[in-house]
């Protein structure tokens, strides 16, 4: 495994009126972040906040290409994206402490906190197909070009995981400078992710490191990857 630091771009807040930020997701334009009580968008080259929508935010965020999804508790909301009205509500699969949510490839990416886990789901129903195990807690997760991210945070220290999607094995790490926690993680489909502060309020762009060439079969549907 390689490790090195992560190198920090940018740092954007603490955010107005925001007390929490948790997911976060990228429309091609605007960050998406969950800030409990609702979702705001934020300009990632002026960290300004431009528009707000009104659905309970408390964990991960994703965007399919039309649909922003949005988990709080137990429930994963399909949301609009265009006009913010809630279009479905996904049940999340047992066990509850879920986290941060992707979206990649024609499927849900949960992550579930607690039991260091993230699940393929069914978009429709919410069933796991099939679970990757980690060896930390947790927070946000991305694909990227094949590669599956995700984010960390244990003993109030955090970092950011490229993993193998068949065997959780950790390829390279991306250590957070102390008291810089990922609380949520999202790629820009290029070289940066997006990093979601937790209490801190703060929304933090950390730049991807040069892609290596990609292992044969770490497909996000790849059939070979862990069954639950």
């Amino acid at each position: 495994m390689k490790r090195s630091n992560a190198e920090i771009l940018n740092e954007f807040g603490p955010l107005p009126g925001v007390g929490n930020v948790a997911g976060v997701t990228y429309d091609g334009e605007q960050v998406w972040c969950a800030a409990g009580d609702k979702l705001c968008s934020l300009d990632p080259a002026s960290g300004q906040l431009g528009r707000s929508l009104d659905v309970p935010a408390s964990a991960g965020t994703a965007f399919d290409g039309k649909h922003l999804f949005q988990l709080a508790g137990d429930v994963i909301r399909r949301i609009d994206a265009a006009t913010g009205q809630v279009l479905a509500t996904i049940a999340t699969p047992p066990g509850g402490g879920f986290s941060g949510l992707a979206w990649a490839e024609g499927f849900l990416w949960i992550a579930q906190y607690g039991t260091r886990k993230i699940h393929q789901l069914d978009p429709q129903t919410g069933a796991a197909l099939r679970t990757i195990e980690s060896n930390r807690f947790v927070t946000g997760v991305t694909w990227v070009d094949g590669e599956l991210w995700h984010g960390t945070w244990e003993d109030d220290r955090s970092e950011i995981r490229h993993v193998d999607p068949r065997s959780g094995e950790v390829i390279e790490a991306l250590i957070m400078p102390d008291g810089m926690i990922v609380s949520g993680l999202e790629s820009d489909g290029g070289d940066r992710f997006f990093c979601g502060g937790g209490t801190s309020a703060k929304v933090r762009t950390v730049r991807r490191p040069a892609r290596r060439a990609k292992a044969e079969g770490a497909s996000p549907v790849a059939s070979d990857a862990p069954n639950e």
